[in-house]
């Protein structure tokens, strides 16, 4: 579908879902961002659903200014899968002995490995830049400093809430039944811990004090304020993208214990909360994709859904009207409280069929069920990308 304006708003906010679908919070804060002086223009993705400050699915293009709401406190969360020489036929027989392995080698949850990962150790892990990179956390904020050891024991940890690991299985087309690998998760604890630093920082400044929402509230050009914020941002984005790599390199292990003929092609991985530097309508612009991914065009990206109606990998048609973004997966339609109160772990059982996953009380705000129709998101944004594969799970692991 094209897009659709929601009226009233100083910069124009386009949307790709039906407008009267969103949620009135969620509303509200779209027209709160749209009314912010620095804003160029804001792209809603269809996956789009009420977020702390700033909705998610949204990408908010400003000038001269950033809004660490606008990123979200999960800095550089994304998603990284990678197509495997194998079909459905060649898995092991007990997918049960498969989530466990996987659970095993990739702590979930609050846990963390015992000790920091050598990424020397790990087979099919670059090892370029890893001393760089971990000196630069002594440059971070000053309120994080005694957090080093829990973040380098947490490299290559899942987490909990919506990130998960998976295996599986390509539907439809040519490469029916061809096996995939597929993870999401993203800064862990630090990078929430530099998100809420900065968020509170920003609040207290005196250009933010008539903001609609202080969530909102921004860091300006030029200022000591914007530049640590940019310093710990992306930090916080390569330690995300490199907590990827090192599981998505531990997950190919444990299948490659299981199937000693597994083989792997490139990875794929993209953001879905960070910043970027783009230039539209001729304006350098500091571009936030706060649950949405880059589709600039031949890009290729992930768009999941729920634990149990599988994934898209997508292939970017470069639509500057949106910014080249589109969703970063299907979206919440109803918050997780108020999925723990509709359904109960037999829903859960029911909606997980043929997925060998978690099926208890703990995890039934993540039930199918709470999220938007994974076709319907994809269908509203085919101006915005093309499917490569539609990959359905059958292994699933959740923290």
């Amino acid at each position: 579908m094209s897009h659709t304006l929601l009226p009233g708003t100083r910069a124009p906010v386009k949307v790709w879902t039906d407008p009267s679908t969103i949620e009135p919070q969620a509303t509200q804060q779209l027209r709160n961002i749209g009314a912010l002086p620095w804003v160029h223009g804001v792209a809603v993705m269809p996956d789009v659903h009420f977020g702390k400050g700033a909705t998610v699915g949204s990408v908010i293009a400003m000038r001269q200014a950033l809004a660490p709401a606008a990123v979200g406190v999960d800095i550089g969360c994304g998603m990284s899968a990678v197509r495997t020489n194998l079909t459905d036929a060649q898995l092991p027989d007990d997918l049960g002995a498969l989530r466990t392995a996987i659970e095993a080698a990739i702590p979930v949850g609050f846990h963390s490995h015992d000790n920091p990962v050598d990424p020397h150790r790990v087979h099919g892990l670059p090892t370029a830049g890893w001393s760089r990179f971990w000196a630069g956390f002594t440059g971070l904020h000053s309120g994080v400093s005694a957090l080093e050891s829990r973040a380098q024991r947490q490299l290559g940890t899942l987490g909990g809430g919506n990130h998960f690991v998976e295996v599986c299985v390509e539907q439809g087309g040519a490469d029916a039944g061809q096996v995939w690998l597929m993870l999401h998760s993203g800064s862990r604890n630090i990078g929430k811990e530099l998100a809420e630093r900065h968020i509170a920082a920003a609040r207290k400044l005196p250009h933010n004090a008539s903001l609609p929402d202080r969530d909102l509230a921004v860091f300006l050009a030029d200022t000591p304020e914007m530049a640590a914020y940019r310093r710990d941002l992306t930090w916080a984005q390569e330690y995300a993208a490199r907590n990827r790599a090192i599981m998505l390199a531990l997950l190919c292990r444990v299948l490659r214990d299981a199937v000693p003929a597994a083989r792997f092609d490139e990875p794929i991985s993209c953001h879905h909360n960070y910043v970027a530097e783009e230039t539209y309508d001729g304006v350098p612009l500091l571009v936030t994709r706060k649950g949405a991914i880059r589709a600039g065009r031949g890009e290729l990206g992930i768009i999941p859904g729920s634990m149990g109606t599988g994934s898209y990998v997508v292939r970017g048609l470069g639509n500057e009207t949106a910014y080249c973004s589109a969703s970063h997966g299907a979206g919440r339609r109803m918050s997780r409280t108020a999925a723990r109160k509709a359904f109960n772990v037999t829903d859960l059982a029911e909606q997980t069929s043929g997925v060998e996953c978690r099926k208890d009380a703990g995890v039934v705000d993540e039930i199918p069920a709470a999220y938007k129709d994974l076709n319907q998101v994809i269908a509203e944004q085919a101006d915005l990308v093309e499917v490569v594969a539609h990959l359905k799970q059958v292994v699933c692991v959740k923290g």
